[in-house]
């Protein structure tokens, strides 16, 4: 943002007047003013209108449109501009015209994005047929976008005798339909998804059919490779992760030429649904965010990926008691500027989520470690499982030690508190780790008395330490979560992919075996309700703490080091248990 505020590209908005401020000419200048662009407009009609409706239209004559975009092009360097509303076939032809007559060529024109404003939200025709069929013909060729919804998509196609007329009714009717708008002429097509029902399950039946398409989730917890087990169990609906695959979702639709059929490439963006009546003005907003990234330097698919997140997050911050019907969406809520989204119903882990992702690829080893494979398997050698329970006896006081500094650290009861709860839980589960220890052979004279501390084990012991006495009480959350997420995620891990007594559809690949397993009370020990409660609590925490007092970008990645860093100690601790170490 400080960025683009040093340099605010001119961006124009071809488009009506709304006077209750959510939607048309007004929610385009905020959302320019938002992305630090200068926001020029051209207005062609004034409508008198709130969120519940449209009470009355003036339209602007063509001329006086005509002298609007003349006398601002004349003067200011407009780097992207976008149509909005157009009213009738003369004023789109003048705003054309004039387009045409500015720019001696095709490629001189700014990126033009369209927004097809055609057909209403509950279905009604807000254009005559000759306008749209003279925006096909005409404005579309010189658009770099063209962004219908669902309706408008089905208006479109069945304007021209060459396209066959069809409902669109899921994601891949989405894809086709994509397709053949963009053979209307623009360079690309968001065929947005804002009025058709989709679940994730939908989205994986298409990425898998079509490997080539790429899928952006936008915080959604949809891929098993991501190693969430423990994000998507809480999200849930009452800890069932099996409500994420058919929770509804908003899907858009990228579909983008670069000349050649075989050149073209294919986005799917998807977002949870959010339940809001401030949703006025959300084609606009979103149309308007495009262009201003455009304008802004950003690429196509990464100005579609920016303005679709802002749009849902306008949607998701608006204040809903603006109007009696249909309210505006947060134009503004990305002024603040956050390094760590926002806490919502959608993402109620961003902190800990941006961690994982950002240390994916340790993490991924850390939690799909040979060690825990074997160990799910029930392969793994006795005495590599001896050796590492030894060990976590010696971490563990390494572990209590340090909730011990973040309870000295801690400036409320409350804090105070869940920082104790934790020790005990601690002391608790020294208890039974040593009488599950002595199923395995090894006495608590042994723990105590006969097992020298590994290098593995004193290095991410003493780092923690100097975490928690070098960094604040954040940090040093930070670097806890790293063991307790990690075992949260293992134990759901093996347990998702335990292989059923009875033989059921699709549990072939499972490879988990808990009959017989001389490790099942581990598995059960931390995919458990106790362990995973804690799970929760300690995600709850983390992110309350960062929710009240965002860090700044430095402070993140301090955050972020501390992450990766103790996400490496831990793979450490199954390299030296499979090592023998």
């Amino acid at each position: 943002m400080d960025k683009l505020l040093a340099n605010q590209p001119a961006v124009l908005t071809i488009a009506g007047s709304d006077s209750s401020g959510g939607a048309g000419i007004q929610a385009d200048l905020k959302t320019f003013a938002a992305h630090g662009c200068y926001g020029t407009s051209a207005i062609t009609a004034l409508t008198a209108q709130n969120t519940k409706g449209v009470q009355h239209v003036f339209p602007s004559s063509p001329e006086f449109l005509t002298q609007q975009l003349s006398s601002i092009l004349d003067d200011i360097d407009v780097k992207a501009m976008k149509t909005g509303m157009l009213f009738d076939e003369k004023v789109a032809q003048a705003a054309i015209h004039t387009l045409k007559t500015h720019y001696a060529s095709a490629s001189s024109l700014p990126p033009l994005v369209c927004d097809p404003v055609c057909v209403s939200t509950s279905g009604h025709t807000l254009l005559d047929p000759n306008a749209i069929d003279t925006i096909i013909r005409e404005l579309f060729p010189l658009a770099t976008l063209i962004t219908p919804n669902k309706a408008e998509a089905e208006l479109l196609l069945s304007r021209e005798a060459r396209k066959s007329s069809r409902q669109i009714e899921t994601v891949e009717d989405m894809l086709l339909a994509a397709e053949d708008l963009l053979s209307f002429g623009s360079k690309a097509v968001l065929l947005k998804g804002g009025h058709l029902t989709a679940s994730v399950d939908d989205v994986r039946r298409v990425a898998r059919a079509h490997p080539e398409i790429e899928v952006v989730r936008d915080g959604l917890l949809m891929s098993d490779e991501e190693n969430m087990e423990i994000l998507r169990v809480n999200c849930g609906a009452g800890g069932d992760s099996s409500a994420l695959s058919s929770c509804e979702l908003v899907v858009d639709v990228l579909h983008e030429s670069s000349g050649s059929t075989s050149a073209r490439r294919t986005m799917i963006l998807c977002r949870s649904r959010i339940e809001s009546t401030s949703t006025h003005g959300t084609g606009c907003t979103l149309s308007a965010a495009i262009a201003a990234r455009l304008a802004s330097g950003s690429d196509l698919a990464n100005a579609v990926r920016f303005a679709t997140r802002y749009t849902h997050l306008g949607i998701e911050t608006a204040d809903s008691t603006i109007g009696h019907g249909h309210g505006p969406l947060n134009h503004f809520h990305s002024m603040q500027q956050l390094f760590v989204p926002r806490i919502t119903p959608t993402n109620p882990y961003p902190l800990s989520s941006l961690f994982i992702r950002k240390t994916s690829r340790v993490w991924k080893a850390y939690v799909e470690h040979d060690f825990v494979k074997l160990l799910g398997k029930g392969t793994l050698p006795k005495e590599n499982f001896v050796h590492f329970i030894r060990q976590d006896y010696l971490y563990l006081r390494y572990y209590a030690r340090a909730y011990a500094l973040l309870a000295a650290k801690s400036s409320s009861f409350s804090a105070i508190g869940l920082a104790t709860q934790t020790i005990l839980n601690v002391l608790n589960e020294i208890n039974t780790h040593t009488a599950f220890c002595a199923t395995f052979g090894v006495s608590e004279e042994t723990l105590l008395t006969q097992t020298p501390e590994s290098p593995a084990t004193a290095a991410y012991g003493a780092y923690l330490i100097d975490v928690g006495l070098r960094g604040d009480t954040t940090m040093l959350l930070v670097a806890l979560l790293s063991c307790l997420l990690g075992y949260g995620e293992v134990g759901l891990w093996l347990k998702k992919n335990a292989r059923p007594t009875i033989a059921t559809p699709g549990s072939d690949d499972r490879w988990v075996i808990l009959e017989g397993n001389p490790y099942l009370q581990w598995i059960e020990d931390y995919s458990g309700e106790r362990y995973q409660g804690a799970v929760r609590m300690g995600l709850a925490t983390i992110e309350a703490r960062a929710a009240a007092d965002p860090p700044s970008k430095h402070r993140l990645e301090e955050w972020c080091a501390v992450w990766e860093r103790c996400t490496e100690l831990e793979k450490g601790f199954w390299d030296m248990a499979m090592n023998l170490s």
